[in-house]
């Protein structure tokens, strides 16, 4: 038996807007320790990393590890019929399930529904753990600004780190800006600007995917930017008492570095 249980029913509906337009078809992953979720954008150039660990539901329990097949669609269809103070619960009795129960609970009201699961030929991929060069944690709505305004000079967006903060920079036809962010110790955690820079770093993005990632910045205040030179940057909002999304980039090849 799988059942798992979401006190605040509006973070995983979040969850899910946040990675709606990156990825359509998912294994969801359950095992004793909690949930996960990983799977390659449809252009194969970005990865999405979800881990949601037991101890943050209201009620969580897996008797055996579950491999979920779901549409990304369709599961939205079925959370729009949730209240946005209803607690949601996840839940199977079956072995091997062709079916995902949805209970959705208010005061006055109870909904149940079933979803119909898919059989994925997804390959889990192997993420090596890495120490990253410089790590950058930064407010989730500044950044989110940043990519916005940026993206409208030029479909690439560049990041150089120092130990005193991190710079966003941008040449297009039109011209170029830049926007550089000092580290600071903010009394508001949400706030503060924390620059842990072991090596700088100067690497280009595609802007499209920043604003597809910044999606998932209502799950927290705050986004952490790891990076190394040549290496996927990995963009990861943590899901208070509950795990992470992490969202995984590859950086852009400019035609002189071919050469």
């Amino acid at each position: 038996m799988f059942e798992a249980k979401f006190e605040d029913g509006v973070l995983f509906k979040k969850i899910v807007e946040a990675i709606k337009e990156l990825v359509k078809n998912v294994n969801l992953e359950a095992n004793g320790t909690g949930i996960s979720l990983q799977a390659m954008d449809t252009s194969h150039v970005a990865l999405v990393a979800l881990q949601l660990n037991e101890k943050g539901f209201k009620k969580y329990r897996c008797e055996k590890s579950l491999t979920m097949g779901l549409s990304i669609e369709n599961l939205q269809k079925i959370l729009k019929c949730s209240g946005n103070d209803d607690q949601i619960t996840l839940r199977t009795q079956e072995e091997e399930p062709t079916t995902l129960s949805f209970t959705f609970e208010s005061k006055n009201r109870i909904s149940e529904f079933q979803l119909n699961l898919m059989s994925l030929d997804q390959e889990q991929l192997g993420v090596p753990d890495t120490d990253y060069s410089s790590v950058i944690k930064m407010p989730s709505n500044e950044f989110t600004k940043i990519c916005r305004e940026l993206g409208n000079i030029n479909e690439a967006i560049g990041i150089e780190t120092s130990k005193d903060g991190i710079k966003f920079y941008v040449k297009g036809d039109i011209g170029e800006g830049q926007v550089s962010v000092k580290s600071n110790d903010c009394e508001k955690k949400e706030e503060r600007v924390e620059c842990d820079v072991d090596e700088p770093v100067n690497l280009s993005f595609a802007v499209r995917y920043f604003n597809l990632f910044n999606k998932a910045a209502a799950l927290s205040p705050q986004v952490i930017l790891s990076m190394s030179q040549d290496q996927p940057l990995v963009i990861e909002y943590q899901i208070e008492n509950m795990g992470s999304l992490k969202l995984y980039l590859a950086p852009k090849i400019n035609d002189d570095e071919q050469q």
